[in-house]
């Protein structure tokens, strides 16, 4: 028997919360941000972090005195890189 249409999820729901940790989206791009700790202002001075606030995939991670992308969720959009002042991402091919 088919569903009626109130039975089906309306499209964009999110029917439960946390949910995007099960959905791995790093295949869809086509280059990746590599971050050079050694300029990074977060990694020197605990301060910048615009990276992180513009990262529209919450793709990355930072802990006291290191950063990273979590790559199962980077979709390789360079809006990180874009807004680093100090040009410590730089976008690479994927491989």
């Amino acid at each position: 028997m088919s569903k009626k249409y109130y039975e089906i999820p309306l499209a964009g729901n999110i029917i439960e919360p946390g949910n995007s940790e099960k959905y791995l989206t790093g295949t869809w791009r086509s280059e990746r941000p590599v971050i050079d700790e050694s300029k990074c202002l977060w990694t020197k001075h605990d301060s910048c972090l615009k990276c992180f606030v513009y990262c529209p995939d919450s793709a990355i991670i930072v802990s006291p005195g290191h950063i990273e992308v979590k790559y199962s969720h980077c979709k390789g959009c360079g809006v990180c890189a874009h807004e680093c002042p100090v040009k410590c991402i730089e976008m690479v091919p994927e491989v």
